[in-house]
């Protein structure tokens, strides 16, 4: 579907859209396809009991969200399918590196823009795919990757001081506003970086060598973590897990059923692989063997 016609500000004020905060989208959209029975993961399975409805319980409540569990229990493909409970398209100010809303603009460029140009401000559409990021925490993240940083260059070329808040190049989590943000295996992220988290969750506040800079963020932010990298390479530290509103444990299939649906699901056979019959009592073998591995090494 292409995006909305509208091109500008004063074309939108006269639409019907109204402003909604990414958490009170993904909220009233989730109430819709729990109205209409629709799914709302694709490929999931054997979470339909215990995990599903932790996470409509966590969008619901507008929480951040933490999936805990070890690798392979499809944490980042859930996280990376919320996307579908998104609007199809938003407006954003055309140009803004932090995709300010035109109803509730929150950078000094849309602000700027849109006082200089009222309802002839330009409108660009972004579409539900393009609305998530994500960042695997490794050693060599800083925090001018996550939050940003001052450009000289674009200072020197600008003609600016060091002072003017223009010169600052933000990071990966300010370009991300009105995104899906998931940060992967959160352990890994050095503590320093994880305090640097604080305020983006609580209060929005973005802090930039030395800029107090009151935006007002508009994330939803999924993290993951496997409770096995605690003790070999890091933890979550205390007031950032306390800040992070649900915490959801993962796990295997509970039954041969569902490990049968999930290799099924994940194979990836040729069409030559694909002619090949394999029955039924086999299956059924190999995924019993499976479980009892997994229980005997990992206890879940």
């Amino acid at each position: 579907m292409s995006a909305p016609s509208i091109k500008t500000l004063g074309e939108l004020k006269k639409s019907n859209y109204k402003f909604l905060s990414i958490k009170d989208e993904l909220r009233e959209n989730l109430i819709k396809k729990l109205q209409s029975q629709e799914p709302i993961f694709d490929g999931i399975y054997g979470y339909e009991e215990t995990v599903i409805p932790e996470i409509e319980r966590a969008i619901l409540s507008r929480h951040n969200i933490l999936f805990l569990g070890i690798g392979g229990q499809a944490k980042t493909k859930m996280a990376r399918q919320l996307i579908n409970l998104l609007d199809e398209y938003i407006p954003v100010v055309a140009g803004s590196a932090l995709n300010d809303d035109p109803m509730q603009p929150i950078s000094k460029y849309a602000k700027e823009l849109i006082l200089e140009k009222g309802d002839a401000t330009p409108i660009s559409w972004i579409h539900r795919e393009e609305r998530f990021a994500e960042k695997l925490a490794t050693p060599d993240v800083s925090v001018a990757d996550l939050i940003g940083d001052l450009d000289p260059i674009k200072a020197a070329n600008m003609k600016l001081s060091f002072a003017d808040e223009n010169v600052i190049h933000y990071g990966l989590i300010p370009r991300s506003n009105r995104f899906i943000f998931v940060i992967n295996e959160l352990p890994d992220l050095q503590a320093r970086l994880q305090v640097a988290l604080f305020n983006i969750l609580q209060e929005g506040d973005v802090q930039i060598r030395g800029f107090n800079l009151r935006i007002p963020l508009d994330l939803q932010f999924v993290f993951t973590a496997n409770p096995e990298d605690y003790t070999n390479r890091g933890s979550i530290v205390t007031p950032l897990k306390d800040r992070i509103g649900s915490q959801i444990l993962t796990h295997y299939p509970r039954s041969i059923e569902h490990s049968k649906q999930i290799t099924e699901n994940q194979a990836k056979l040729n069409a030559e692989q694909k002619q090949i019959q394999v029955s039924d009592i086999l299956k059924t073998l190999v995924e019993q063997i499976a479980i009892e591995a997994r229980k005997r090494i990992c206890r879940c």
